[in-house]
């Protein structure tokens, strides 16, 4: 059970919502926590004040004065015009980890909203009633307005939600909260622009990014290890005293990690000093440990990010205890912009040289013996051939991914908001980069697991862990069959962390 109130959530709690679908529930000390805040805001509205977005209008409109009675009218339509997103849905739990994210920024008690609004997103989440939410239209910048009113205006009775006994079609909330039994909530002042304003649809996709980048870079190392083992690699340059020289955190663990995988390797004993051995091995497998390990530095800086960003509110205005109501900068996407531009760069790389592993495995004038593209009868079978062309595809789109989005801006809002984040965009891809890196790794280890078992001398003990694993689903392949059935079977392996699981003892 993750509770809801002013605590920041982890990234596990966050997960453990979004894709386990674990209950809610509102802390004890909800009410209390939220109540000063709210109060403020009540008498700023009783003393009719100028308080952005509780008497004024919004973004170019701030100074645009409205009357008391008609605050709450003024929510209501803000969420209602807001909700103006384009394009395929996002992933439900994408969204349902917004939802959770938004209540916590609520419960956070600087928002100036009543506790009601996160018993009424606790409800929805422990419903499994998800909002439609489309994935145009955030700048990143004002939070993710679009998105946010998207998940908003489903608590008031409107908009769409998921319908997932049509195939994840849309149907409108309405009947869905009818059917639920659950009661529309009524907006009061200040509550639409709280739900809406915020930067949670980017930490959405960080915190699920994260659990699946932790997956990557560990099982990333798998393969390559199995790539070193087939094309007859060493092991020398992953030993700790090269480490100790350039010890950067991420470089040392997957050093660490291709030492644990290949130790005791009959593989690699069976050429250790032969005359045929390369004096050097080629960048792909001799600086795995120096590419590995930056991307990894780079996940550990995004974790820092989020881990700041799980405890902040980006609410705007933000209210304190003594009766100031003020305007901040809180909402802009930078950090979160930059944290997933930068990911999706490591990402990409961390793919593109798992492709530069398959090539050497395809090729026999590099693959020291093996038969071309892994085919035992060459020429009559083209063996793993498309998988390499499948896997370059995927490198050449994750270059696309990773050009960046956060050095982007367009003005809106009549020149207000001069400067975004275009951090939703940014999140989106690294999304897209973390899935399409994932396929590659899970096409290095078909072709590794299939190279090695051509050598005919047995792996090391985690290596071959990893084989049988992949066997479970994916068979030798002899001869030509239809491939695209084990490279979906060899992705979900390594998206679900079966391969990391059925290893002899865990990675760092």
């Amino acid at each position: 059970m993750i509770v809801l109130g002013p605590t920041p959530l982890t990234v596990e709690e966050v997960v453990a919502v979004a894709r386990e679908r674990a209950p809610v529930r509102v802390a004890d000390d909800l009410d209390a926590a939220m109540a000063p805040a709210r109060d403020v805001v009540a008498a700023a509205l009783a003393e009719n004040r100028t308080v952005y977005g509780v008497t004024t209008g919004f973004g170019a409109l701030a100074t645009t004065r409205v009357a008391p009675e008609l605050a709450e009218q003024m929510q209501y339509a803000l969420v209602q015009s807001h909700a103006a997103g384009m394009g395929p849905d996002i992933d439900a739990e994408v969204v349902r980890a917004m939802q959770l994210l938004k209540a916590r920024t609520l419960a956070a008690g600087a928002s100036g909203a009543r506790p009601e609004l996160v018993r009424g997103i606790a409800v929805l989440l422990n419903a499994g009633i998800t909002p439609a939410v489309p994935e145009l239209g955030s700048l990143g910048a004002s939070g993710d307005l679009a998105p946010l009113a998207h998940a908003a205006i489903v608590l008031l009775g409107n908009g769409w939600v998921r319908d997932d006994a049509d195939g994840g079609g849309r149907r409108d909330a309405a009947d869905a909260l009818r059917d639920a039994g659950i009661e529309p909530l009524q907006l009061q002042a200040k509550e639409g622009l709280a739900l809406i304003n915020g930067t949670e649809g980017m930490l959405a996709y960080l915190c699920l990014a994260l659990a699946d980048l932790d997956v990557l870079v560990r099982t990333a190392d798998v393969a390559c290890a199995l790539s070193v083992e087939a094309l007859r690699g060493t092991d020398a340059p992953f030993a700790q005293r090269i480490q100790d020289l350039r010890p950067h955190p991420g470089q040392r663990a997957s050093a660490a990690n291709l030492r644990r995988l290949l130790a005791g390797s009959p593989i690699v004993a069976s050429h250790r000093g032969a005359d045929h051995q390369a004096v050097q091995d080629a960048y792909s497998l001799r600086c795995a440990p120096q590419v590995h390990g930056a991307c990894r530095d780079v996940v550990e800086w995004v974790r820092r990010v989020v881990h700041t960003e799980l405890a902040s509110v980006t609410d705007n205005p933000v209210v304190f205890e003594g009766g100031d109501v003020v305007s901040t900068g809180n909402f802009h996407g930078q950090p979160l912009a930059f944290a997933a531009d930068f990911a999706t760069i490591a990402v990409a790389d961390l793919a593109a040289i798992a492709e530069r592993r398959i090539d050497r495995l395809m090729d026999p004038s590099r693959s020291d013996g093996l038969p071309p593209f892994l085919a035992p009868q060459a020429g009559i079978n083209s063996g793993l051939m498309l998988a390499h062309y499948t896997a370059a595809a995927l490198v050449n789109r994750l270059r696309g991914h990773a050009a960046p989005a956060s050095c982007d801006t367009i003005s809106t809002s009549a020149g207000q908001e001069d400067h975004v984040s275009m951090g939703w965009n940014a999140c989106v891809s690294l999304r897209r980069a973390v899935l399409d890196a994932m396929r590659v790794t899970a096409i290095e280890l078909v072709c590794a697991a299939e190279a090695v078992e051509l050598r005919g001398i047995a792996p090391a003990a985690a290596t071959g862990a990893a084989v049988a694993c992949l066997r479970e689903r994916v068979p030798r392949m002899d001869v030509d069959r239809f491939l695209a059935p084990d490279l979906v079977a060899a992705e979900g392996l390594v998206r679900g962390g079966a391969v990391l699981r059925a290893l002899p003892e865990p990675l760092q």
